[in-house]
């Protein structure tokens, strides 16, 4: 039986990076405070505050999935909803995770081709009066790198974002690819500039083990949410442990640099690929058109990859794809064809 592999079915599937794990090995010494009050902590966030350019509140968590769901209770009551991409990770991939931290706060979804959020039905939606029967619309989440791999320009979230706060509305950017988004010209510098209040910063599909960091530019947010963060399970006591590998990841910019190699696969492997690519190819994402039959074939060479929420197949690359990977997975789509 031929041995799966998951160099594309998802940036996941990658190990962690080497400058993570040196963080990581360099972070286990000694004695130190804990729930995040530790110097390697402290270092992190100002790492983290260094890369964004801003004076930020910065908390880590272990997963993307907490991350959002925390940052969406944050902004929300529970009679209340987020607006988002109908093909958010919020509304298709996390089991419910925002209701259940924010005690039953809503998702409203809205259309948008490949991932971005239609300013249109953005101001459609806010338009929509209050009412007693329904969750009223109270924030805005936008993914950047989105869903389908497409990336932002700075000058269409300020037109979302200023849709938004023209209703009084917070806004939240799902960062999990904001590397891949960075690598491919997104200014993360303009970030608070551009009226968001709270930013997930993506480290895991960067290459750290697993962690997240959630950035509170509205510090007005920052009052009790470590107790959010204990609530919710995601005050680990050896914060040190979650928070470290951002040391490696952004003192000499392999954050930045992993993601431009990903990104740089994916261009490779869209360039050779033998399938219809579907959607732009601006960050570590290619989507092509593919039957089942052929998906099935792939598979049944070893290669594993998921049909997405749109019907295409998804092929991710992260910073440890190679270009023999690339090749090898080329030739075999050729081979299924």
């Amino acid at each position: 039986m031929t041995q799966a592999r998951y160099d594309f079915a998802s940036d996941n599937t990658a190990g962690a990076c080497p400058e993570a794990l040196d963080a990581l090995i360099a972070a286990n010494t000694g004695f130190t405070s804990g729930y995040g009050t530790d110097t390697v902590t402290t270092k992190a966030a100002d790492a983290v505050r260094g890369l964004l350019d801003a004076d930020a509140d910065v908390r880590f968590v272990a997963s993307g999935t907490a991350a959002n769901a925390v940052a969406c209770a944050a902004l929300c009551q529970p009679f209340e909803a987020v607006l988002a991409h109908a093909h958010a990770h919020i509304c298709t991939d996390e089991t419910g995770a925002p209701g259940f931290f924010g005690h039953g706060l809503g998702l409203i979804p809205l259309p948008g081709a490949a991932g971005k959020i239609e300013p249109e039905a953005l101001a459609a939606a806010l338009a929509q009066p209050d009412a007693s029967y329904r969750q009223g619309a109270a924030a805005l989440s936008i993914t950047n790198a989105t869903e389908y791999g497409t990336v932002y320009k700075l000058e269409e979230v300020r037109r979302l974002t200023d849709l938004a706060k023209s209703k009084g509305l917070p806004v939240h950017l799902d960062g999990a690819r904001l590397a891949n988004a960075a690598a491919a010209g997104f200014d993360v510098k303009q970030l608070k500039s551009l009226g968001i209040d709270i930013l997930i910063v993506g480290g895991t599909k960067a290459g750290a083990p697993l962690s997240e960091a959630v950035v509170l530019f509205d510090k007005r947010l920052s009052r009790r949410f470590d107790a959010r963060l204990k609530q919710a399970g995601q005050l680990p006591s050896k914060g040190r442990f979650i928070s470290s590998p951002w040391i490696g990841l952004l003192q000499d910019g392999a954050w930045a640099r992993h993601a431009a190699h990903a990104n740089a696969m994916a261009q490779k492997l869209a360039a050779a690929m033998p399938y219809r690519v579907v959607h732009p190819v601006e960050a570590n994402a290619v989507f092509v058109e593919m039957d089942e039959a052929a998906l099935k074939r792939l598979h049944g060479a070893g290669w594993f990859v998921y049909r997405f929420l749109d019907g295409t197949v998804r092929f991710m690359c992260s910073w440890a794809t190679t270009e023999t990977a690339v090749e090898e997975m080329v030739a075999a789509l050729r081979s299924v064809g």
